[in-house]
């Protein structure tokens, strides 16, 4: 995205750190006034005189009186966060004392700012794009390595670089087509049809990965759904019991004890995965333990990985005739459990037995060996380095290779360069749609108003 003048606006104030008692809390004003307003309350430096990036103590008053005292950082234009000047408050964590300086601020002029209001006015003022925008909220929302990893990456630019040099090659060609319709009645060419040709298909060559990645990248956000599945008793609670390391799912030698879909998460290395307990599957006249068995199957359908779990060769043929109804592509792990009370013999498993698992979810052995292998199975999952992990993105990456698409069809049929130049303007209105190139308020109000306030 182009640098844009930094547009100093009106003060705005919020709590950047979570409500709730606390040993500390930030407050956070950014816009023009925003350091003689602070200054105004502040007993101690010279604010306005003070350098940037500078750390000062003393208090907060109010008609003289002191509301705490505090550490105020101050920020100058174009040094900051919204490159706009601006100051953070750290006080004692007391909601009477944040709730104090908030008022003063309020009197003296401020506003409370709206959700995201501070990153919205860094991507206005050139601090950055969108896509690293919105991996600011990502960033917060990470909760394992692999998550954490693909937001930061996303902040540093590492999906706008790879956008951007689309974008730019993409900007020539249509800038060589649209000067043909200048000249359409002199019959000229300035694209060269051959040259555009492969820059189309070297552009889909590298949307393509991107675009694949989506569901892997989801996985990373979102967590990786696992789901149990196998006839009743073979062990999917005991086994859940064990990823988990607590009694979350009711064991007994009963069949049927499972009724219901039982979920939760832990993380593998670095990767968080959503492991889901279902009901036995089996034929059943008992109305609860049928409807859990459905939900079992829809489990088993919306998980990227299942788990057939089964411990003879009977539960086995009865898994893999379930595992015939799965969508092509479903990825399916075999594990064998309760080799604690005898393993079957290996020739017994047919073409399954170099990928079969065994294990004993009681005394928990081989689930090393059973980790290990789901997170190899996830990381297999994409051969991008880049990863897409919103769902905005990979909608308009879809809407891009459609139009890349149609310029190509539109190659090899001859049509002329004003629809050919329709198609390449589309492609790169998608393109500018998810970096904030082109951009407009409802667009920044949708996706600012799922930031936190104060951030």
């Amino acid at each position: 995205m182009n640098a844009m003048p930094i547009h100093q606006q009106e003060v705005i104030c919020a709590l950047a750190t979570p409500s709730g008692v606390g040993a500390i809390a930030v407050i956070r004003v950014s816009g023009l006034g925003s350091i003689s307003m602070v200054k105004s309350i502040f007993k101690g430096k010279n604010l306005e005189e003070a350098e940037t990036h500078t750390v000062h103590f003393g208090t907060i008053q109010a008609a003289g009186e002191i509301i705490d005292e505090v550490l105020v950082t101050v920020f100058k234009t174009p040094r900051s966060f919204t490159k706009e000047d601006s100051i953070e408050i750290s006080c004692h964590g007391s909601d009477y004392i944040i709730r104090q300086i908030l008022k003063l601020l309020i009197s003296k002029g401020a506003r409370i700012a709206k959700p995201g209001e501070f990153t919205q006015r860094a991507f206005l003022n050139g601090q950055f794009d969108l896509v690293q925008a919105e991996a600011v909220a990502d960033l917060i929302a990470a909760d394992s390595q692999a998550s954490h990893k693909t937001a930061l990456n996303q902040l540093r630019g590492g999906f706008s670089k790879k956008l951007a040099s689309l974008r730019t090659e993409l900007i020539h060609f249509a800038s060589l087509i649209e000067l043909e319709l200048d000249f359409g009645e002199e019959d000229v060419e300035f694209a060269q049809r051959d040259d555009l040709r492969r820059l189309i298909e070297a552009l889909l060559s590298t949307i393509a990965p991107l675009i694949e990645s989506f569901d892997f990248g989801n996985a990373l956000k979102e967590g990786v759904p696992v789901a149990i599945i196998g006839s009743p008793n073979v062990g999917k609670s005991t086994l859940l019991n064990a990823l988990l390391n607590e009694e979350k799912a009711i064991v007994t030698s009963i069949a049927g004890t499972t009724r219901d879909v039982i979920e939760d998460t832990i993380v593998l290395d670095g990767l968080k995965f959503r492991f889901i307990d279902t009901a036995g599957i089996r034929e059943t006249t008992d109305l609860v333990e049928s409807i859990g068995i459905e939900r079992s199957k829809n489990a088993m359908e919306k998980a990227d990985i299942v788990i057939f779990l089964f411990d003879s060769l009977e539960t086995l043929e009865e898994n893999q005739q379930l595992g015939a109804l799965l969508p092509d592509g479903k990825q399916v792990l075999y594990v064998l459990n309760k080799i604690d009370i005898g393993e079957i013999a290996a020739e017994s498993l047919g073409a399954l037995q170099e990928n079969v698992i065994s294990i004993s979810a009681k005394s928990q052995t081989g689930l090393s060996q059973l980790t290990n292998k789901l997170v190899s199975m996830v990381y297999g999952q994409s051969a991008s380095d880049t990863v897409v992990t919103n769902l905005r993105h990979y909608e308009h990456l879809v809407k891009t290779h459609d139009a890349l698409n149609d310029v190509l069809n539109g190659l090899e049929t001859g049509v002329t360069g004003d629809f050919l130049a329709q198609d390449i303007r589309l492609s790169l209105f998608h393109l500018g749609e998810i970096t904030g190139t082109i951009v407009t308020d409802d667009l920044l109000e949708n996706i600012f108003s799922r930031f936190c306030i104060g951030k």
